[in-house]
Formats: C-alpha cells, sequence, structure tokens
C-alpha cells in the first residue's frame, strides 16, 4: 500500500509505540522513575516545574508525565494517539502517582493534530520527547504542540537529527512495521550484534548495564522503538531555531548531540537533540 502524507497522521499507519510501552511499563520502579525525573530536571529548572500545569504529548508509558507529578506540578494532562498508551499511562500514575495528586492528572486518547488551535487549553508547560517526528508530519506537529504554551510557557521537546543514512532507515523502518514478528526479533538481534561489534564487547555490556540512566529507559525496547519508529522524520537545529523563533519562541536551552556517528552519519541510528523554547507573545 502506498501511504501518503495525510495517512502518515493516521494511527493505523503507525508502529505499535503503544504495545512497547505496555511491556516496558511492568520494569518500571522507583529506579526508574528517579532517572526520569533528573532526565525531565535537566531541562527544566525546579522553579520553572513547581506549581506549573503540563501537557504531555505522546505520553507513552506514562513515566514522564508521573515524574512531572512528583516533581510538583499542578496539574497534568496526558494524551497520546495510541489506546494502549493512554491505559499503560492511566495505570502508571494510578499506581505511582502520589496519592495527594489523585485529582490533579487526566489522560486522554487524542492526537496533537487534534489541538489546534489549542482546544485542550494552554499549558505552562508542553513536553514531548521523542514524539513529533513520528507523527507522519513533524512541522504542522511543531505548530499544534507551540499553540499550546502560554505566554512565557516553555515548549520542551526532542527530535531526531537529520542523517546522511536518513534514506536507508526510512526503507527499514516502513520494512519492519509490516514484517512478522519473527523478523523483526531477527532484525533486533542482527542489530545488536553489529553495534557490540563496533563498541566492543565490554562498552556495550556497559552501555546496556547503565541504559537506565538515560532518562529511565531500558536499552533491548529502545532498540524495538527505534527499528519500529514509523513515521520517521528529522530535523536539523538550525532548521528548529529558524521554525521556533518564527512560531515566536526564543531558545532557553538546548542539548545538541555530539556523538559523530549520530551527528553525521547514523550508521546505527539518529540521536535525539533536546530543546527548551519559551514562547515570547
Amino acid at each position: 500500500m502506498n501511504m501518503t502524507e495525510k495517512d502518515l497522521t493516521k494511527v493505523e499507519t503507525h508502529f505499535a509505540f503503544g504495545q512497547n510501552w505496555a511491556e516496558y511499563s511492568l520494569k518500571v520502579g522507583e529506579a526508574e522513575i528517579v532517572e526520569a525525573e533528573l532526565g525531565l530536571r535537566k531541562l527544566l529548572k525546579d522553579e520553572e516545574i513547581a506549581n506549573k500545569s503540563f501537557l504531555d504529548i505522546g505520553c507513552g508509558s506514562g513515566l514522564h508525565a508521573l515524574a512531572a507529578l512528583r516533581l510538583g506540578v499542578r496539574r497534568v494532562v496526558a494524551l497520546d494517539i495510541d489506546k494502549d498508551s493512554v491505559v499503560t499511562t492511566r495505570q502508571m500514575l494510578g499506581r505511582h502517582a502520589p496519592p495527594e495528586a489523585a485529582e490533579s492528572w487526566c489522560v486522554e486518547e487524542k492526537s496533537v493534530f487534534d489541538l489546534l488551535p489549542g482546544n485542550k487549553g494552554r499549558f505552562d508547560i508542553v513536553y514531548s520527547w521523542g514524539v513529533l517526528h513520528h507523527t507522519g508530519n513533524l512541522m504542522h506537529a511543531l505548530n499544534c504542540a507551540a499553540a499550546c504554551v502560554v505566554p512565557g510557557g516553555l515548549f520542551c521537546f526532542a527530535l531526531y537529527r537529520r542523517i546522511l543514512m536518513d534514506w536507508f532507515w526510512h526503507i527499514e523502518k516502513r520494512w519492519y512495521v509490516k514484517t512478522t514478528p519473527e523478523a523483526q526479533t531477527r532484525a533486533r538481534r542482527c542489530y545488536i550484534a553489529l553495534y557490540r561489534l563496533l563498541l566492543g564487547r565490554k562498552n556495550h555490556e556497559s552501555r546496556v548495564t547503565n541504559y537506565r540512566n538515560r532518562r529511565g529507559m531500558d536499552y533491548y525496547h529502545d532498540v524495538h522503538d527505534w527499528l519500529g519508529g514509523w513515521p520517521y522524520e528529522s530535523i536539523s537545529p538550525d532548521e528548529v531555531e529558524r521554525h521556533m523563533c518564527a512560531l515566536g519562541f526564543e531558545p532557553v536551552r538546548k542539548f545538541i548531540s555530539k556523538n559523530r556517528l549520530h551527528r553525521c552519519i547514523g550508521l546505527f541510528g539518529s540521536g535525539c537533540d533536546e530543546y527548551v523554547y519559551r514562547r515570547q507573545h
């Protein structure tokens, strides 16, 4: 089936991110939650979080909506287009959110494209980590998410950086979402074996062991997420800067990948660059 750009904004064309997040959520404990909090505090200062409203677009497992609640936001609205992610996020918050925050959060099955012009209201913080490049229309998704930020509020997001091997990953991801689970398993084993060969056994083992320190995530679930992450787009930091400034935002913080394999070639994938922008008006 030839997928048009319009088709790619529909959930039925997407990789089953929600199933992956549901499985990962069963592994989440206090250590993963603490790492997620540290990842959020890397982007936002404590005073920028406390008592603020927080919109999580593409909530996935709900781990970072949970981290926001534990760090003291006043209200969390978590959205995802995938019904499995919605169920998982509700379960995550139900299990781990502070009892006093029970009335401070809600989770809805909704697309970022349903938000323009901010029909969920506006928020002090809009957060979307590693999501908008999987929507099927990255620039429109940025516009919709940005419309939900109050004047003076913060927009925190992470996007795949443009790499030379984008063409290859487009082909691989389209194949991966259509192939059998057995073929997906073989692809993951091949990817991991080649990555281990590149890094060396000890370095690879260290990376797997310490992977939780990256926002509380899990290496093997992230490999599945990367190989299957369709739709797929990427963008350069300069393009992000031009687009966000045109929308009336100013840069606050940026964390740009310095890994040469990610920055230029992308032999084993594209790293996410992280951005924090403030709405000026």
